[in-house]
């Protein structure tokens, strides 16, 4: 079976992608990740917060309000607490690129121009293969407007994409109020590829330390909803490769994204919960179901169930919506 697709220019040899996780850490467990099929490998982020930086400029978007919440400054990881320091990350880059025969995604996430220039240039030399910006930014000041957060992304894309030659990925939330508008103009300022979507980490609250508290829950199947769909949608109608991410389990997961127009599927959550392994056995599902159903390569499948060619496009639209409320029944 040809499992080969092409993503922001890479030609891999399947669409399985562990996405930037806690397994990239260690090159013992890249490795393993190859070994099980591993197109390629997003490393976990490099936070713009560990870059020497313009200090003016990420002040602008990190401590607004502090003056209001002074405590808010103690949220923020001291250096100790990061994975990697930058010289660090920029030599398990350079040790991954030896130990492996695989695309080596670096993975910049941060909210601002200020460092990313010139560290997206040192990735590149420390032989990098693509770059994933990951902009995780919420936008909580009622002052500025959608148009302005907006186009804090596509500024961080093209001082990105002027810097470098390697490809270059912008992982998105799926919270712009009109998403196919944002991924079309990211398309046209040059982005490679779109990785949908980021996964924001919502705060709890402890009641009984009255305390804000951080932490992360891991996707579950259901969310692969949210990607399959826009995936969908916007395939066809930008030149950019798309990578679907947050929910992919089984085969049946990434067979889906397959169909509705993506190029890669993302792993993450099933390859901690289950282990490198668990990559394989995904891979060998994909193909043995492609053969029964009698397609001869990956490419006859993708974008098969994408809006533009179903029979009822309306069902990715408000039809869905009426449909599913008025279908449900105790």
């Amino acid at each position: 079976m040809d499992l080969s697709t092409t993503y922001m220019g890479l030609k891999l040899k399947n669409p399985l992608v562990p996405s930037a996780s806690p397994l990239s850490k260690e090159l013992d467990t890249i490795k393993k990740l190859e070994d099980a099929g591993a197109a390629a490998i997003v490393l976990y982020s490099l936070f713009e917060e560990q870059i020497s930086y313009e200090a003016e400029e990420l002040d602008h978007f990190l401590t607004y309000g502090t003056d209001s919440f002074a405590e808010a400054l103690s949220y923020f990881p001291q250096a100790q607490e990061f994975n990697l320091g930058p010289e660090g990350y920029l030599e398990h880059i350079r040790k991954a690129k030896q130990a492996t025969g695989i695309p080596i995604i670096a993975s910049l996430n941060g909210v601002s121009t200020g460092g990313w220039i010139d560290y997206a240039k040192k990735m590149e030399q420390a032989g990098a293969d693509g770059l994933e910006l990951n902009v995780y930014m919420l936008a909580t000041d009622p002052a500025r407007s959608s148009a302005e957060i907006e186009e804090v992304y596509v500024e961080v894309l093209k001082a990105v994409k002027s810097s470098v030659k390697i490809p270059v990925a912008m992982k998105l939330s799926p919270y712009f109020s009109a998403m196919a508008a944002m991924a079309k103009r990211l398309d046209e300022a040059g982005a490679d590829a779109l990785v949908l979507f980021n996964r924001f980490y919502q705060p709890d609250l402890d009641l009984e330390a009255l305390e804000v508290k951080p932490g992360i829950t891991l996707s579950t199947p259901a969310d692969l909803r949210l990607p399959l769909r826009w995936i969908a949608i916007l395939y066809g109608r930008i030149k950019a490769s798309m990578a679907g991410s947050s929910g992919v389990y089984t085969a049946a997961d990434a067979l889906k994204l397959i169909m509705a127009g993506a190029d890669v599927a993302n792993l993450c959550a099933a390859l901690l919960k289950n282990g490198p392994a668990h990559l394989g056995k995904v891979l060998d599902e994909m193909s043995a179901w492609l053969e029964e159903h009698e397609y001869a390569s990956l490419k006859m499948a993708r974008g098969s169930m994408s809006q533009k060619n179903v029979a009822e496009p309306a069902a990715y639209e408000r039809a869905n919506y009426i449909k599913a409320l008025n279908s449900y029944t105790r």
